[in-house]
């Protein structure tokens, strides 16, 4: 069927995705911009403020709990206000952070970190090995709640401490002295300094916790150790950063607003009017609009990143791997990419994308074949489920408030219709219900999602996938990947652990709990007075090496 058609199963119209529309204003971003008069105010001017960034970061974020968090909203806003042991350089490549230096022994199981005597909590503490212990051990402990506690499992006892049968001092973490670190891990782990750049890993102020219990975030409590103190932060508003005076480093601007835009028509148009320094995502059908208007301030480059449909494979109909196979095979990935998103992403038919570190990205055998054959084969499997005229499959698709995604759930519901005849019905939700949501099994059956990288590894990938994993939100649980990635993680040869790796995908991807569908590229707007901008694959970016030109003439 013809994809006009296609479109009017969706219920979309060539307005509905066309680049404009009929409320899009022809007027410049400059030509709407007017004099800063309160540069204490940025909130309520247009144009470049100086010291000042204003950044839209998507949706509200759930929290600031650094050990809580686990959206790429939250970590942003992090990013600013904490220093983990390990940073990263503009480009992704990593430096050091809240230590100054760090051996490894031969057989690569003990990690021993020097923090840096300049380092200084925003209360003028200095930053100690201690504190890490502290952070380290409250990260892992199930008491503290975390949904990402796994990602620490390289350190010794980890796994054991998560599952309750050691209490947390167990964890293979010591203080030599006050300013040395000793981490012990189970097995050499190649991505293991990469994996301390995460927030999992991140510090907190252990006597502002030990304090103000789960209230320790609020701004006017959160201690922070990064280049930046949280100063404000107005549900649905603005969150409020300013300059850390301890900070060890220079600012390159004093003062940043993240602004919660989940509506990214909305963000566009504020950025237009110069009320938006930097916007990291453009509206679905958007991109051909900007790359006319906005060329100069359009950024785009490799993210790793995968977005994908979830399937809750611990009850009917999704417990069933063909089923799950079916709807991923009618998904028209191409059609999806080119007349839909129209933003450069890569048609995803595995789930680790490619540009990944040390990795051969895999691929099924059907990524080959045409759309028809997918189709025909889809139509079998469905046959041998049970599914036909007669009995007719039903199930809700559950996603998060936007209207990029709500236009690629009502495109997949019209393919799955016209091919299969699969009725779905769509709900969405708010950013932190939906988390919360999708995250019990009674209460969905399929829901999209998308996966950040955390570290530049295919591990970060694999991990999320096994059987038990905070985050395996689909309940998919099989003895033999699970048993592949345990020897991943303790294989020290690159070229083995990279095969044990790519045999586990195979395994994902014969049985589906996932439907991948593209793999992310970033799309961004910078204004041109911001100075310091440099993309790079992980999307990660630090607000106190930017800066604002005075003039921009």
């Amino acid at each position: 069927m013809r994809f006009a058609l296609l479109l009017l199963a969706a219920g979309l119209t060539a307005n509905l995705v066309a680049c404009g529309g009929q409320n899009e204003s022809t007027a410049t971003a400059d030509s709407v911009a007017v004099p800063v008069v309160d540069a204490s105010n940025p909130l309520g001017v247009r144009g470049p403020v100086a010291g000042v960034i204003r950044k839209a970061n998507g949706a509200e974020p759930p929290t600031l709990d650094t050990h809580r968090a686990q959206d790429v909203t939250s970590s942003n806003i992090l990013r600013d206000l904490f220093e983990p042991l390990v940073g990263e350089a503009p480009d992704g490549s990593l430096i050091p952070g809240a230590a100054s230096q760090w051996e490894i022994s031969d057989d690569g199981k003990t990690y021993t970190f020097t923090i840096d005597a300049d380092a200084f909590w925003s209360n003028g503490d200095p930053v100690t090995a201690k504190d890490f212990v502290f952070s380290l051990r409250r990260s892992v402990d199930p008491a503290t709640g975390s949904h990402y506690a796994q990602i620490l499992e390289p350190i010794k006892n980890t796994a054991e401490v998560i599952a309750g049968t050691l209490p947390a001092e167990a964890l293979g973490v010591k203080a030599l002295d006050s300013k040395t670190l000793e981490i012990t891990l189970n097995a050499a782990t190649p991505y293991f300094l990469g994996l301390l750049t995460h927030s999992t890993a991140y510090p907190v102020h252990p006597a502002s916790v030990q304090a103000h219990g789960e209230q320790f975030i609020r701004a006017g409590k959160l201690v922070s150790n990064g280049a930046y103190e949280l100063s404000e932060w107005q549900i649905q508003s603005h969150i409020k950063l300013s300059a850390q005076k301890h900070w060890r480093k220079a600012h390159g601007v004093e003062t940043v607003y993240y602004l919660p835009i989940d509506d990214q028509e909305a963000a566009l148009k504020r950025y237009r009017a110069n009320e938006i320094d930097y916007n990291d995502s453009l509206p679905v059908g958007k991109c051909e609009w900007v790359r006319d208007n906005l060329a100069e301030d359009l950024v785009t480059h490799a993210y790793l990143g995968t977005y994908y449909f979830g399937l809750n494979t611990t009850k009917p109909p999704f417990d069933n791997p063909d089923v799950r196979k079916a709807l991923s095979l009618a998904v028209d990935r191409e059609l999806l990419i080119n007349k839909i998103l129209k933003c450069g992403q890569i048609p995803a038919y595995s789930w680790v994308p490619p540009n990944v570190n040390n990795y051969q990205q895999q691929q099924p055998e059907w990524a080959s074949w045409t759309q028809q054959q997918r189709d025909l084969e889809a139509a079998k499997l469905f046959a041998n489920a049970g599914y036909g005229p007669g009995n007719r499959l039903k199930f809700e698709l559950l996603y998060n408030t936007s209207e990029g995604h709500k236009k690629i759930a009502t495109v997949l519901a019209a393919m799955w219709k016209q091919k299969l005849g699969v009725e779905v019905s769509l709900r969405n939700q708010e950013w932190k219900v939906f988390l919360n949501t999708k995250r019990d099994a009674s209460k969905t059956e399929m829901f999209r999602a998308g996966w950040i990288g955390d570290y530049n590894d295919a591990f970060t990938f694999a991990e999320i996938l096994r059987g038990g994993h905070g985050m395996n939100d689909q309940g998919w649980n099989n003895p033999e990947y699970n048993a592949l990635l345990k020897a991943s993680a303790e294989e020290t040869d690159t070229a083995k652990r990279q095969a044990i790796l790519q045999q586990a995908e195979q395994i994902l991807l014969a049985e589906q709990p996932i439907i991948p569908l593209y793999y992310y590229v970033n799309n961004s707007l910078v204004k041109p007075w911001v100075q310091g901008y440099q993309g790079n694959v992980m999307d990660h970016h630090f607000s106190y090496r930017w800066s604002i030109k005075e003039s921009t003439k």
